[in-house]
């Protein structure tokens, strides 16, 4: 399933009315709007996001086993020390039922927490698959053992999943992607710039050090990260970029299973879906078919003794965080502390929560929404989420760049939208993991076969539109366009999000402009490209098209002249879905509000005005602290602008925006007339 994140920040302030900011030494009041948090000495007009945060960011120091630090952080804080308390209570207990969910969760957490037994193990657990690399004897067996990997956990070389078909998005589909690559971009491996460089010397020393932990000699460890590096260059020069992975119709390549094998001869694609138990495909969905063409040369090109190495090393990679400390810390050097600038590791109990909510989250989800999520939170946050549709639908229809015929196209895929709120309404079922107190390693690799075996069983049949794609405990939200939905997990329906006391302009700031990013997700660069269905299909008129690629082109400009740290600059196409989101999300939103009676009526609260309050509120939600390595990271990886140009950005142009601040023409807070940018 094709899912959009809002960067884990942009719903926490979801569904709620906010006490945005009473979090701190405030947490437990109900303050709405937390005047500590802006720095007066700046003008709004100049740095609006400056002046509504400047305060808070002095006073909120990220913590050591952190990257960054923002309102979304502490309510995941909140959230783990909840899940803190289950897991323990049930892990202390050595006598449930075996396989119930308290059980197998218990179990789980007890083995990942059983440090003194995963230091004595040290790198025993992976053994056997370093044995089986050892044992290939051809070229054919290596998808023997790529398709054994995947049925594991261990990524190799491609992916293989099941989702829905774009075009027919009812129906679950086979599909093939890129992988195979342990930086997190492809143009880490390509570019000349200091950094990509930086990163690159850094990474062939930390995969020699991983080599060296397993028992091999410094001088083999050397060159084994030199053919580990060569390798993985090679696969990303014939990888698409995150830039053109975000065109929907150049990722869908549907094909018969004889034209697959005909642009990869030397992928023995039989014997790699016979050993995943599919004994017939038809057809399959290659999302980069430049890739696995090129893979396939490079099975012929590279030799067996130089693909054992890399498939150990990604044995190593996806296995470091389960093993004793030496791998854990080597691991954290390079991607905690190098690539994020994280200062120490997080505590074992936090990681090990972590594993839970990824591998067995909804077992969690459970017991965690008992605990934390009353019914009747639901229905408010329902109520909500219908406003702010009725909002988008008003907003569609008074635009005055497009067409009736296309407005209806549109009118009709809002229509169908669906919602989800909390938590599924039919949990997944879990009677099928085994789940014990023996090992931690066992324990994920249990789990992760297990969910290879739930995945592939979808292939060919009918999607199921009431499962879940996150767990009810994430503090975030997504759209899918393939279901046309949009989902509110129960993690971010919580204070300090939730204050019913909040005035209408924070909830509509905040909360209002939030979920009006995630509905105008369908209707983005990428979401436009899919009908009421949730299928890729063109329904624009030419000459409405040809506006809004004129329109997102401006948009594409205007961030791409932010300057964000030392020369990195926000890459305009690289966001643009998200920056359409958070202006469309914005314009609907303050529409919206200006139909209550606190906007009618013009009263101040706390010396601003209702419009003020507004734009204050969502200033507030995207406070973050950053560190400099992870801000960097999120500006070449991340598809959302990072917090200060996501608060500025659309601000600089919203005519609601500049009347109620008073920004004139020529303010830094104000793009010049002929580049305001409106879409939705």
């Amino acid at each position: 399933m094709k899912k959009r994140f809002l960067f884990l920040l942009l719903i926490f302030t979801s569904i709620f009315s906010f006490n945005v900011f009473a979090f701190g030494e405030d947490n437990n009041k109900s303050k709405a709007f937390d005047l500590n948090s802006l720095d007066r000495s700046v003008s709004p007009a100049q740095n609006f996001y400056q002046f509504a945060v400047g305060n808070w960011s002095k006073n909120h120091p990220i913590p050591d086993d952190k990257t960054r630090w923002a309102s979304f952080s502490i309510l995941e804080e909140q959230n783990n020390k909840i899940l803190k308390e289950i897991v323990e209570e049930l892990a202390a207990n050595k006598n449930l039922n075996k396989g119930t969910p308290q059980q197998k969760i218990g179990d789980f957490y007890a083995t990942g927490m059983d440090s003194i037994r995963i230091e004595k193990a040290g790198y025993n657990p992976i053994k056997p698959y370093l044995q089986q690399i050892d044992n290939l004897d051809n070229k054919k067996n290596l998808f023997k053992l790529i398709s054994e990997f995947h049925s594991t956990g261990i990524p190799a070389l491609f992916n293989f999943f099941v989702n829905a078909d774009a075009k027919k998005s009812d129906l679950n589909v086979g599909i093939i992607s890129q992988g195979g690559l342990g930086l997190p971009d492809v143009e880490y491996y390509t570019k000349d710039d200091a950094r990509s460089k930086e990163i690159r010397e850094r990474y062939v020393k930390h995969v020699t050090n991983m080599f060296k932990l397993i028992d091999v000699d410094e001088e083999t460890a050397n060159r084994y990260s030199q053919i580990v590096m060569d390798i993985e260059t090679k696969l990303a020069k014939v990888s698409n970029t995150r830039l053109e992975n975000r065109d929907p119709y150049k990722t869908y390549n549907k094909m018969t299973y004889d034209n697959l094998k005909s642009i990869s001869e030397n992928i023995d694609w039989d014997k790699y879906f016979t050993n995943l138990g599919i004994d017939k495909i038809d057809v399959v969905v290659v999302n980069q078919p430049k890739f696995i063409k090129g893979a396939s040369e490079l099975i012929d090109e590279i030799s067996l003794n130089d693909w054992k190495i890399y498939f150990k090393w990604n044995v190593l990679r996806s296995s470091a965080s389960a093993l004793s400390s030496p791998f854990v810390n080597e691991q954290f050097e390079f991607e905690g502390k190098f690539l994020r600038g994280q200062k120490v590791i997080e505590p074992r109990w936090k990681r090990v929560i972590g594993v839970l909510n990824r591998t067995v989250g909804e077992l969690l989800g459970q017991i965690y929404v008992a605990k934390v999520f009353p019914p009747e939170a639901k229905e408010k946050a329902k109520a909500i989420v219908n406003n702010l549709l009725v909002a988008m639908e008003e907003s569609i229809k008074n635009l005055d760049w497009m067409s009736d015929e296309t407005k209806q196209k549109a009118l009709t895929k809002l229509s169908t939208f669906g919602v989800k709120i909390g938590y599924p309404d039919k949990w997944k079922d879990y009677s099928e993991l085994e789940i014990a107190r023996d090992s931690y390693f066992k324990n994920l690799r249990r789990a992760a076969t297990w969910a290879r075996k739930e995945n592939l069983k979808k292939l060919g049949k009918p999607v199921d539109k009431s499962e879940w794609g996150m767990t009810p405990q994430t503090v975030n939200a997504s759209y899918s366009p393939t279901k046309n939905e949009i989902t509110f997990p129960a993690g971010i329906l919580q204070p300090p999000f939730f204050n019913p006391q909040a005035d209408d302009a924070i909830n509509y700031g905040a909360m209002g402009a939030v979920i009006g990013h995630e509905i105008t997700h369908g209707f983005d660069d990428q979401g436009r490209k899919y009908d009421e269905k949730g299928n890729i299909k063109d329904w624009w008129t030419k000459e409405d098209n040809e506006k809004f690629q004129a329109r997102a082109q401006k948009l594409i400009e205007h961030y791409n002249n932010f300057v964000v740290i030392d020369t990195f600059r926000v890459n305009g196409a690289l966001t643009l879905g998200e920056n359409i989101a958070d202006l469309g999300g914005l314009t609907i939103s303050f529409a919206a509000f200006k139909k209550t009676e606190q906007y009618k009526k013009g009263e101040l609260i706390d010396g601003f005005t209702p419009a003020q309050r507004f734009f204050l509120g969502w200033a507030q939600v995207w406070a973050t602290n950053i560190r400099p390595e992870a801000l960097k990271l999120q500006v070449k990886t991340d598809v959302h602008s990072p917090s200060v140009q996501r608060v500025n950005g659309p601000l600089m142009n919203m005519p609601e925006f500049f009347e109620a601040f008073d920004v004139k023409p020529g303010d830094p807070m104000r793009n010049p007339e002929d580049k305001i940018v409106k879409i939705w």
